[in-house]
């Protein structure tokens, strides 16, 4: 049976994340690589204080995911299939052979940038529970407006879905929810409202610098977030890096994806737990493991176990 990397995205990491990875040579290797291309050092990176930026959270998500999937390829194990969640997506555009770190790296944190100028305040993210896409669409479609609008931005399960927008919008949106049998509705600590129209001008600038650099076809399974479908070729990296940052996220579609094709282990890279987590709970036959909780080694003999198995 086949095996899953996933990469987290914005929302999963935490001070130190970059120091707490498994202690492996590659992964050292990994983190000085990322230094003397940022010319930064990684406690400029994973700092408290460095992760209120969204540039350093977006760089540090790319190091985490690269590092250990590249210590997991020197222990033997290459995933057959790649995904990542949101900024997550460049982690594994790296580990399916199609984009190099060093442009990841300038990537992530150039989006980041383009982020934080776009929106620098009054706009965010929030999180419902409990209620279907259909529903909650029908409610925002009485909220949103050009002047306080609000839009879905991801869909990670049937009935957990994200929105984006201005504050206010989004405030009114969560509390309707509420009131009208949703689990939870809250915002998210996240300052940006990603994967909706708003970002549009920021997918142009992305795709221009993607443009600029040398985008291969994957090597290895790669499932993007525009989509949510398998992709194949060099340009639908390029268009799935660039256009995922305005139009909503189809995580559900994309493991979904995976467990037809016959994925029964999901290997979550640090410092994420949320992805691993939505795995278990849909698809209860396969197995997920959040490498930021599991030991290194036994993910090697879970993958090697699961490969063999074919």
């Amino acid at each position: 049976m086949s095996v899953v990397m996933l990469f987290p995205g914005q929302g999963s990491q935490r001070a130190g994340m970059l120091h707490e990875l498994p202690d492996h040579s590659v992964i050292k290797q990994t983190l000085t690589e990322a230094e003397d291309l940022l010319q930064l050092k990684i406690d400029q990176l994973d700092s408290e204080e460095a992760l209120q930026t969204t540039d350093h959270v977006q760089m540090s998500l790319c190091i985490a995911g690269v590092a250990v999937s590249r210590a997991l390829a020197a222990e033997g194990v290459l995933p057959d299939l790649v995904a990542g969640h949101s900024a997550g997506a460049f982690a594994a555009a790296v580990a399916s052979g199609s984009l190099s770190f060093k442009d990841a790296l300038h990537l992530t944190r150039l989006r980041g940038q383009l982020m934080m100028e776009a929106y620098p305040q009054g706009y965010g993210m929030g999180v419902i529970t409990g209620m279907t896409q259909r529903q909650v669409e029908q409610i925002r479609l009485s909220i949103h407006s050009e002047e306080h609008p609000v839009y879905i931005a991801n869909l990670n399960a049937p009935t957990q879905i994200t929105v984006a927008g201005q504050w206010q919008a989004i405030d009114q949106l969560l509390t309707t929810c509420k009131s009208k049998g949703a689990h939870t509705a809250k915002r998210l600590n996240v300052s940006v409202p990603s994967h909706c129209p708003l970002l549009s001008s920021v997918s142009d600038q992305l795709a221009t610098a993607l443009h600029g650099m040398e985008v291969s076809r994957p090597l290895i399974s790669y499932a993007g977030n525009y989509k949510g479908r398998a992709i194949r070729t060099a340009e639908g990296i390029v268009e799935d890096l660039s256009l995922n940052i305005a139009h909503p996220v189809r995580w559900h579609e994309v493991t979904t994806l995976f467990y037809e094709l016959g994925a029964r282990l999901f290997l979550e890279m640090p410092p994420g737990q949320v992805l691993s987590g939505l795995a278990s709970a849909a698809f209860p036959e396969a197995r997920a493991e959040a490498l930021s909780s599991s030991r290194l080694d036994n993910a090697v003999i879970l993958a090697k176990q699961e490969q063999g198995n074919r």
